[in-house]
């Protein structure tokens, strides 16, 4: 199969990699590298970089000892001299164990530094991404933030590791290219040169050959290895979308099983995968390029100090000795020159790891960025006024509210509402209506629109989205989310789960499961009543989180607005009938040109009571009532 000549499109990212420096890179990793050594743990890490840089100054030490050493090896061989070969052997011995323990803590010490950075850099960018709902934020706007589980479990990695391996592989070339330069001077001499009769004299030549060889192999392998950036970027883009296509898939197999969708998604994933070949093959046609450069300039590199150093040689001026410790000599010189063309490759791949976790940085770290679209037009961030925990009065209210799309468009025009302490609240109207959209503001989570909500203090709050997130573990620990599993009682917790109808599950509490799988949709939403139960918040907010009940269980579990929970204002999302009997007054969002509207629709309060405790004695057994948990310890 013929190989692609050029690329698949790039990224933002990739466009605009044109070369390892370009538009302020290093500036703008050195602001995302300088907090880690200053930040808490900054002695622990100023240490192990000191114990880093102490025994990489140790080791060259001991290079330029057994420089010395290569020297009497060969003089005691070319004089057969017993003795003295004994003794060299001895002298190496010793210089290579103490390189090789030295090599050993260098490399404990590098992963040790490798390790607390990308912990810092990690929980870093889950601690911006997490905040105020900036995770759920980024899925709404642009901003080359894609895939973030794969910035930041591997292209954080990568982009920290790779930054200690290149920091210290050029700290040691630097300090190789110090300390050899001058012993390569030393031993080179003065070369005499006849040009037309003329005789020049060159001191210290081998320098001078070694630093042209080196400028010639740096400038070339620039400029032929200048695409391997943007081949590494897309390359990378392309292998994180195909990880995100293949999760998707084992997320929602039961839906695609059902519907028999097997081919359409082996047809969108062979779509993928194609993207990851192009754009791995086009990087191997440019590594290819490299390759026959590197590969050409190693091979030369293998004589050309030799052949240099030869006329000193076979004058006499040298011993054979001398020639192989020059040779030994300019080698060292050159693995430090030639440390960029050498690492060109992995630069260009380590650029890509550290554009992407600059991008994600960039974008949670600076919300008013990613979310410029709230500039656009008319509209402006809606503002959020949140009370007190100690606040006796409680109210939410709407003021001028308006609430929009991120690109700007109406989704609920200005209202202006409010809704007091203890009300049960029905919000009704046909979808797209921006009931959903309406809670997603109420918790922070859209900031699109205009006008202000007042809220009671976040302490105070729950929400019941139609699927509830229970996390990875106990089933214990999914009931008292977001608080810690011991923050209730054993009694709590079954007490709960009994109320809920989920008593079979008592003798499960500590069991770690996929629990979000192992329980179908109806005990799913009974589990976030059982949370409810033990929270007890004044406020909660439900967007159709009985969708999943029968209307038994549906009566049985609102039933606890009219009992345990009678004190607690409820706010509710629901299409289905019936729901406005556990309701004092029901919100009708009608929708229009200018953005949906709300029409009040009363209920009498008698019928409502009424329905709910008839309802309620045929549903609820006997006694039940007093098994309810009590208060929760928080």
């Amino acid at each position: 199969m013929a190989e692609p000549d050029a690329p698949v499109p790039a990224t933002d990212g990739a466009a605009e990699a044109d070369g390892i420096v370009h538009s302020g890179f290093l500036r703008r990793f050195i602001r995302l590298a300088g907090p880690f050594f200053a930040s808490e743990q900054k002695w622990k890490v100023r240490l192990l970089a000191g114990g880093v840089i102490a025994l990489a100054l140790i080791q060259i030490a001991v290079q330029i000892r057994l420089n010395l050493w290569n020297k009497d090896f060969f003089n005691a061989l070319e004089a057969k001299d017993w003795d003295a070969f004994i003794g060299t052997m001895g002298m190496f011995a010793f210089l290579a164990s103490a390189s090789m323990g030295i090599a050993v803590y260098q490399v404990y010490l590098k992963q040790l530094l490798q390790l607390r950075w990308r912990e810092w850099l990690t929980n870093r960018l889950v601690s911006s991404w997490l905040a105020d709902g900036r995770h759920y934020q980024m899925g709404f706007v642009g901003g080359g933030v894609e895939n973030p589980d794969q910035r930041i479990a591997e292209n954080a990695h990568w982009a920290t590791d790779m930054a200690v391996e290149f920091a210290l592989g050029m700290l040691n070339a630097i300090l190789t290219l110090v300390s050899f330069l001058g012993i390569l001077w030393t031993l080179s001499g003065m070369l005499h040169l006849v040009i037309a009769g003329t005789t020049f004299e060159i001191p210290g030549y081998m320098v001078a050959a070694a630093l042209f060889y080196a400028a010639v192999g740096t400038t070339v392998t620039y400029f032929v290895g200048r695409p391997i950036v943007s081949a590494n970027i897309n390359q990378n883009a392309a292998e994180a979308d195909y990880r995100f296509a293949l999760v998707r898939l084992r997320e929602n197999s039961e839906g695609i099983a059902l519907i028999r969708g097997e081919g359409d998604e082996r047809t969108g994933l062979r779509n993928f995968f194609a993207g990851v070949k192009s754009s791995t093959l086009y990087l191997m046609r440019t590594q290819r390029r490299l390759m026959w450069l590197t590969s050409a300039y190693g091979m030369v590199g293998m004589v050309y100090p030799t052949l240099v150093s030869s006329p000193r040689y076979f004058s006499g001026a040298i011993t054979l000795g001398g020639l192989m410790q020059i040779g030994a000599a300019f080698g060292q010189v050159q693995s430090g020159l030639n440390w960029f063309v050498d690492n060109f490759p992995r630069l260009a791949e380590w650029r890509s790891h550290v554009e992407r976790v600059l991008e994600f940085e960039q974008a949670v770290g600076h919300p008013e960025e990613t979310t410029a679209a709230l500039e656009s037009g008319e509209h402006t961030k809606i503002e959020l006024i949140e009370g007190t925990a100690e606040a006796d009065s409680e109210i939410l209210s709407f003021a001028k509210l308006e609430i929009a799309h991120s690109d700007g468009s109406i989704v609920i025009g200005d209202t202006t509402s409010a809704i007091q302490k203890g009300e049960k609240v029905l919000i009704v109207g046909e979808s797209g209506s921006g009931k959903s959209t309406l809670f997603r503001a109420i918790a922070g989570l859209w900031p699109w629109g205009a006008g202000s909500i007042t809220l009671p203090a976040r302490s105070k709050i729950m929400f019941m989205p139609q699927r509830p997130y229970l996390p990875l573990g106990t089933l214990r620990g999914a009931l008292a989310y977001p608080a810690a599993a011991n923050d209730f009682s054993a009694a709590e917790m079954t007490a709960s789960l009994e109320r809920c109808g989920l008593g079979h599950l008592e003798p499960r509490l500590d069991e770690a499961e996929r629990w979000d799988r192992v329980l179908s949709g109806g005990e799913l939403q009974r589990v976030a009543f059982a949370r409810l139960l033990l929270h007890k918040p004044g406020w909660v907010f439900m967007d159709e989180a009985t969708a999943a009940l029968d209307e038994e269980g549906q009566t049985s579990l609102m039933g606890m607005f009219a009992d345990e929970l009678a004190e607690s204002t409820l706010i509710s999302i629901a299409h289905r009938p019936g729901l406005d009997a556990f309701h004092d007054r029901t919100l009708l969002l009608v929708k229009s040109e200018s953005g949906a509207r709300f029409v009040k629709q009363k209920q009498p309060a008698r019928r409502r009571r009424g329905l709910t405790k008839r309802l309620l004695r045929s549903l609820v057994p006997a006694g039940l009532k007093a098994s309810t948990p009590a208060p929760a310890r928080r």
